[in-house]
């Protein structure tokens, strides 16, 4: 207790051996610590008495309390007022509330990082990205500096180093990890050498970036992937700064699995993206043009706009010798998207295998058609086969449906045919049975193979309409005399007219033409240019 001048007045035991200069007489800075004196002058009683009514005691406002340091310990201090003006000042030790106070804040702080670098790191699947996060986050929250390195998967250890306060920069290093205690073993997944272990005066001057100065503690720590070690990251701390502590670590460890797991999704992602990609190559229609004298062209929608792929499918084989036949396929698998696409691939490899049999169509719809139902799938595909070769200035073709819609000759003066040709589905019965047979293109006539995404899009002023083959035939009829590629352009517009943002299914059209041949004659010894038919 001190009076309105600050002068001890009451001192108990507890206190003088909590003070031990606290004494009666003793003023009050002299006695206790400089917050708890101050807290006393600021106090309004401590400055003058407050006269009490004759009725009833004085009683001071409440003031709160206030707190502050004694020794390794942390006391509040309460005051209780007095009528004389003196003060009665309570201590509580408030340590542990103290602590525990700090330790939820730091828990929360942690929490709330640990959140925020899970946001960061998955809200991208690019491996770059992800270790320049990383080495960002770690250098700003965990040490002054931090570096990112990965698996050597070549020439060198990729890194990637951060400054506090600074940017991310990549670099490639010829090093050996065995001369960093703990590094060799961080990137093949083993579990961290305490930093106590690490003698930082033995740091290899790759592992310091370049304007960090002396290094005076070092934290290494796996990063952790889904199976395989996604790399390793290093933290850093200048000569003078605290070094890491173990709850430090522990916490870095916590970080490092969640950067860890995110840098292996997005290699994980890399890797399937870049197989993906090899096997897409694979699937996707071929670009067609012309081959021995005849033109090709053909158009492909799948009935995704996001999808590459799907159930459609076409490809023309160049015969093995100038003067043979080549062949020209066309077909639809059961089904849409990837699955579909799927057995394409396979029905496309198998007909590659068979192209010894081209000359022979039924034959190889049945050697294809045991081959599909020997393997376990469920789909069915219609083909139709085509062999086209240059005999003069015309084109000669065998046409062979098996269930696929017929094909259709579009003669160079608009009228259209369709082939008689018939049969039934692949993979879906024993055996198939089917009707070849031929047609002759005059130069500018063409032969047009396509699937029925294009006759049962549904569209139109009312959105349910089929497009259909009456309407697909006059469409034809109005591109005679025009080149493939014109022809391929002209439907896949019209069709996409109709449909407008309706849903569809595959859409495929191939596209077989003589084209038209420019001879130059000598007449009355004049150079006259004319076409021939």
């Amino acid at each position: 207790m001190a009076d309105d001048q600050g002068t001890l007045v009451v001192a108990n035991e507890v206190a003088r051996l909590l003070f031990p200069r606290a004494r009666v007489g003793t003023a009050m800075e002299d006695a206790v610590p400089t917050w708890l004196s101050a807290a006393h002058a600021r106090h309004p009683v401590a400055h003058a008495r407050l006269p009490a009514p004759a009725a009833q005691p004085s009683e001071a406002p409440p003031r709160p309390p206030v707190s502050g340091p004694v020794g390794d310990r942390t006391y509040e201090a309460h005051p209780t007022h007095r009528d004389d003006g003196s003060v009665m000042w309570w201590l509580v030790d408030d340590t542990d509330h103290r602590l525990a106070r700090e330790a939820l804040r730091m828990e929360r702080e942690r929490t709330a990082f640990l959140g925020q670098a899970s946001n960061l790191l998955l809200s991208s699947l690019n491996l770059e990205r992800c270790m320049d996060v990383t080495a960002q986050m770690a250098a700003e929250h965990l040490a002054d500096a931090a570096l990112v390195i990965s698996p050597s998967r070549g020439r060198g250890l990729p890194i990637v180093s951060c400054l506090r306060g600074g940017m991310p920069a990549s670099s490639r290093v010829t090093a050996h990890p065995e001369e960093v205690p703990g590094l060799a073993e961080a990137l093949q997944g083993f579990p961290p050498v305490p930093s106590r272990w690490i003698d930082p005066a033995t740091a290899p001057a790759w592992l310091v970036p370049e304007g960090f100065g002396s290094v005076g503690s070092i934290v290494i720590t796996p990063l952790p992937g889904h199976g395989v070690p996604a790399g390793a990251l290093v933290l850093l701390r200048r000569t003078g700064a605290t070094g890491f502590t173990e709850g430090e670590e522990v916490f870095a460890r916590l970080f490092a699995a969640r950067a860890g797991a995110a840098m292996s999704a997005a290699r994980l992602y890399a890797e399937q993206a870049s197989i993906s990609e090899t096997l897409m190559r694979e699937l996707l229609p071929p670009s067609l043009h012309q081959v021995s004298g005849v033109e090709y062209a053909g158009g492909y929608r799948p009935s995704k706009d996001h999808e590459r792929i799907g159930g459609d499918f076409y490809d023309v084989h160049p015969a093995a010798e100038e003067g043979e036949p080549s062949l020209i396929v066309l077909g639809d698998v059961c089904g849409k998207g990837l699955e579909a696409a799927v057995m394409t691939g396979k029905i496309r490899n198998t007909l590659h295998a068979l192209l010894p049999l081209a000359d022979d169509h039924q034959r190889m719809l049945n050697l294809l058609n045991t081959a599909l139902l020997t393997t376990h799938n469920a789909r069915f595909a219609t083909l139709v086969l085509a062999s086209a070769v240059r005999r003069g200035s015309q084109v000669e073709l065998r046409l062979t449906s098996a269930g696929h819609p017929a094909p259709l000759i579009v003669r160079a003066d608009g009228r259209v045919e369709e082939a008689a040709t018939q049969g039934t589905l692949v993979g879906a019965l024993a055996e198939v049975s089917a009707v070849t047979v031929r047609a002759t293109l005059a130069p500018g006539d063409a032969c047009v193979l396509y699937t029925d995404g294009i006759t049962e899009a549904r569209g139109g002023p009312m959105g349910e309409a089929m497009f259909g083959d009456a309407r697909l035939q006059r469409v034809l009829a109005e591109c005679g005399g025009m080149p493939a590629e014109a022809v391929v352009e002209r439907v896949q517009m019209l069709a996409s007219q109709w449909l407008g943002a309706g849903g569809h299914d595959d859409m495929a059209v191939v596209v077989i033409s003589a084209p038209r041949t420019n001879h130059l004659s000598a007449v009355d010894g004049h150079t006259r240019g004319r076409f021939t038919a």
